[in-house]
């Protein structure tokens, strides 16, 4: 449990630093109140919407595995959900997880499986700054929107992760297309490393060249695995919106847009359960970007937190146990990023 508890507290300290931010000058009372008239049909939407999302993410896994494993939905659901659960309490833990729970059903190398998982984040990046784009450059600024520096530092900031986007799909396109050349590369580099450490290292990067073979795929499929990204975020938008609308503010939906551009940002702070990075950027979103009140602000991100990791957890721990895992298990896989590969 050593390095669960290392991350425990690094991740633990950045969450800390993270609250004090959100909450620094709250008043309490009007937090508490917010919170209290807050429309419950709406929060409810917030609910169903959350495990709509998670059902969206699955399918569209299925689909980065295909040239793999044909793995049926109703695996792919569950250990989706176990995954990202076991990524609420220790920080990337998912990233592991998952890939390794379908390696060893269905006869794959975790490191193939391990590559449908880079990839599904960097469409996730694409589509988030697609969306991101047309909120900046091609939809009707909503009146709410604050004018001044926080356009221009937007556009600048969406414009270097577009390129930093794309210039990584052009990388795993490159290498997986000249796989020859890059292996032959990867082994003269490695034949300087004693055999024992070569070997296992060689075949993990071969197994994860063989993972991005659904960038061969036909453009049909390519532009499918773009459309259901394109689901799981205005799904997650969705979840947004609706939460937005239950502490009365009323933002038309593309508006979403730019929140889900701040959230990347404050989830990408490794923090147990995306505690405080998740929080000082929705509130940060709403009170500069479209001038609400703190506290309103507060208390919606606050339930929004709550509600879109409630589902995930309550599924997640069920299950926990059923896949043969412990979070000990987790943890030690996590350290090692090289979990068995079969069952």
């Amino acid at each position: 449990m050593k390095g669960l508890a290392g991350r425990s507290w690094v991740g633990g300290l950045l969450a800390l630093v993270l609250l004090g931010l959100f909450f620094r000058g709250l008043d309490w009372g009007a937090l508490a109140e917010a919170i209290r008239t807050a429309r419950p049909g709406y929060l409810a939407g917030v609910l169903a919407v959350t495990i709509l999302t998670y059902v969206a993410r699955a399918w569209r896994w299925g689909e980065l595995l295909s040239p793999l494993a044909k793995v049926p939905f109703s695996r792919l659901f569950p250990v989706t959900v176990v995954g990202f659960m076991t990524g609420l309490v220790i920080p990337r833990a998912g990233e592991v997880v998952r890939p390794y729970l379908i390696a060893r059903r269905y006869g794959l190398s975790t490191s193939s499986a391990f590559a449908s998982i880079i990839l599904e984040r960097l469409v996730d990046l694409i589509t988030v700054l697609i969306l991101f784009g047309m909120y900046l450059y091609v939809l009707p600024l909503p009146e709410a929107q604050t004018r001044g520096p926080l356009l221009g530092v937007l556009k600048a900031a969406g414009a270097l992760a577009a390129l930093a986007a794309f210039g990584v799909l052009a990388l795993l396109v490159a290498f997986h297309l000249q796989a020859g050349r890059a292996l032959a590369l990867v082994d003269r580099v490695l034949a300087w490393l004693p055999e024992r450490v070569a070997r296992p290292i060689s075949a993990a990067v071969r197994s994860f060249v063989a993972g991005l073979a659904v960038l061969e795929a036909p453009p049909a499929r390519l532009l499918k695995i773009l459309g259901q990204s394109v689901l799981v975020w205005l799904s997650i938008g969705l979840g947004i919106w609706l939460n937005n609308e239950a502490f009365g503010v009323h933002l038309p939906f593309h508006s979403v847009f730019l929140i889900v551009g701040f959230l990347t940002v404050g989830v990408a702070v490794p923090t147990p359960g995306m505690v405080g990075g998740f929080h000082e950027s929705y509130r940060l979103a709403l009170t500069q970007a479209y001038g609400v009140e703190t506290h309103t602000a507060a208390a919606a991100g606050l339930v929004l937190h709550a509600l879109s990791n409630l589902p995930v957890l309550v599924l997640g721990l069920s299950w926990l146990g059923g896949e043969g895992l412990t979070f000990g298990k987790v943890s030690e896989m996590t350290d090692n990023r090289e979990p068995e590969a079969r069952a």
